[in-house]
């Protein structure tokens, strides 16, 4: 039996609404769960700016940082 080859190095990429989220704050004494949600979210030094999907998931960790961070859409 021949195993079939699958090309997995074609990425489709995303078109769909992204957010553009930066942190502002620093993280010095905030609660554990706003420090993970930002390592989540990829930040970790003021100032650091991540481009991430528009989905729920994003929302819901950007609510928990609201505070720390400013959004803005990206086209």
């Amino acid at each position: 039996m021949a195993t079939k080859k699958v090309d997995t190095s074609k990425k489709e990429e995303y078109n769909g609404p992204k957010l553009k989220i930066t942190l502002t704050k620093s993280l010095n004494g905030r609660l554990a769960k706003q420090k993970k949600t930002c390592e989540a979210l990829g930040l970790s030094k003021i100032n650091q700016t991540v481009i991430k999907r528009d989905n729920e998931a994003t929302r819901g960790m950007i609510f928990v940082v609201k505070h720390l961070v400013t959004v803005t859409e990206v086209k």
